[in-house]
């Protein structure tokens, strides 16, 4: 029995989740709508994704924000750091609108599930619920909003300490980091363990939606994609090409330098895993190593272009399930917190079920689609993942230039001064 643990175990992620979601599609389609009396493993996956979300946000956005806040960081910190805000604003921008404009879901309705339509909240509600009048009450029920201004409030105090000048100050902010550090590395350890669970509730999930629709779900879940990496396709060309072009960084010699990351990328799925070739491409492709050795690192933790799309597209899917048209204000709160969880996601396989599953939450959306997604998370997290590696490249292809422009700037003034 050991054996047989140890041998699923050993197995990736991405090949368990693929085999769980084909094997559920599989005995859906034989079994038809007896199918669902799986359904309750499916649940359990669900109640496992929820019970992480609120410690996972706290933990990753602080230590996040310790990140890419320190003083020391200085000028490319917050270069680097608006660009990663900027672009993955864009990149769910880009989701929202493609997705609206395909919309995916239409006619696929979630299997033994009665969902009321909620009430989309006003504009002035979105902001004012960003920041919460109780952190406990927040954190009980799941303001994902409040819980992520607090985890950022926290966040900022605490760097705040560490670059303190008197040492007692600076003592306790390092604590409390480790005791972060700590805690966050306990949430992963659990996330883990969920994530040795999911294939089991995909296939759940995935046997009784399609057992009770048939070759509808699968025809939905295609357009899905297709949405996905057209989105994706869209962000390479208007964002980060236009973005070189501004800078002036050519173009093909870039890609053709960094492609071998971004093909790895695709690969493997993990932003972390390729990080060694993504350091190395970009030595390859001229970009200093004092830009390089910061950006990119953090990068592959917290810019997370692609997961931003998939986000955006997945709740716009989410929403045509229920028939629920989403307001202006709805898709405002879509935007920030869809920006904010993909900022907090960590760069491994599996870590963007979680995020999506935070961006439902906030919506008011079905959590329920989080399994439906997660069938075909494989093919979305290789495509997503390529995306953000290639966003962390461009972010440090035009630091870099920006730097050196401003470097030769100096050198030129201080030339002619001399003169």
């Amino acid at each position: 029995m050991y054996k047989l643990w140890e041998f699923y175990r050993d197995k990736s992620f991405m090949l368990k989740i693929t085999v769980g979601f084909v094997l559920g599609v599989l005995v859906g389609l034989i079994f038809g709508p007896s199918a669902q009396v799986l359904s309750p493993l499916g649940d359990l996956l669900l109640r496992l994704l929820n019970m992480i979300i609120v410690p996972l946000i706290l933990f990753t956005l602080i230590a996040a924000v310790n990140n890419t806040n320190s003083k020391k960081l200085g000028k490319i910190g917050g270069k680097i750091f608006v660009y990663y805000i900027l672009t993955t604003a864009v990149a769910i921008v880009i989701g929202l609108l493609l997705a609206m404009l395909v919309n995916p879901g239409l006619g696929l309705a979630l299997p033994q599930e009665n969902v009321e339509v909620p009430e989309a909240p006003t504009f002035i509600q979105v902001l004012l619920e960003i920041v919460p009048t109780n952190i406990f009450e927040a954190m009980v029920n799941a303001d994902i909003l409040g819980i992520i201004f607090v985890a950022i409030i926290i966040g900022v105090t605490i760097s705040s300490l560490r670059h303190a000048s008197e040492t007692k100050l600076n003592d306790w902010g390092n604590t409390l980091l480790k005791i972060t550090d700590a805690g966050s590395e306990v949430v992963f350890r659990i996330l883990n363990g969920v994530l040795q669970y999911a294939p089991i509730g995909v296939f759940a999930i995935g046997a009784s939606a399609i057992g009770g629709q048939g070759l509808d779900a699968l025809a939905s879940l295609a357009k899905l994609t297709g949405v996905v990496y057209v989105a994706v396709a869209v962000q390479f060309i208007v964002v980060y090409m236009l973005l070189l072009r501004v800078f002036k960084v050519p173009i093909i010699p870039f890609f053709k330098n960094v492609s071998e990351a971004i093909s790895t990328a695709f690969m493997t799925s993990s932003s972390l895993g390729t990080l060694p070739i993504t350091i190395k491409s970009a030595k390859k492709a001229g970009i200093g190593d004092d830009v390089s050795s910061f950006t990119l690192p953090v990068g592959a933790t917290v810019n997370m272009d692609g997961a931003a799309i998939r986000l955006g597209v997945s709740a716009i899917f989410a929403a045509n399930i229920i028939g629920l048209d989403l307001s202006f204000s709805a898709l405002f709160g879509i935007v920030l917190t869809g920006t904010l969880a993909s900022i907090g996601t960590a760069g491994v396989p599996g870590a963007g079920l979680i995020a999506l599953s935070i961006v439902l939450t906030q919506a008011g959306l079905p959590i329920e689609v989080v399994a439906l997604v997660a069938g075909v998370d494989v093919v979305l997290g290789m495509i997503a993942t390529a995306c953000n590696v290639t966003g962390d490249l461009v972010g440090a292809a035009i630091v870099d230039k920006s730097e050196k422009k401003n470097v030769s700037g100096v050198q030129r003034y201080t030339q002619e001064e001399a003169m």
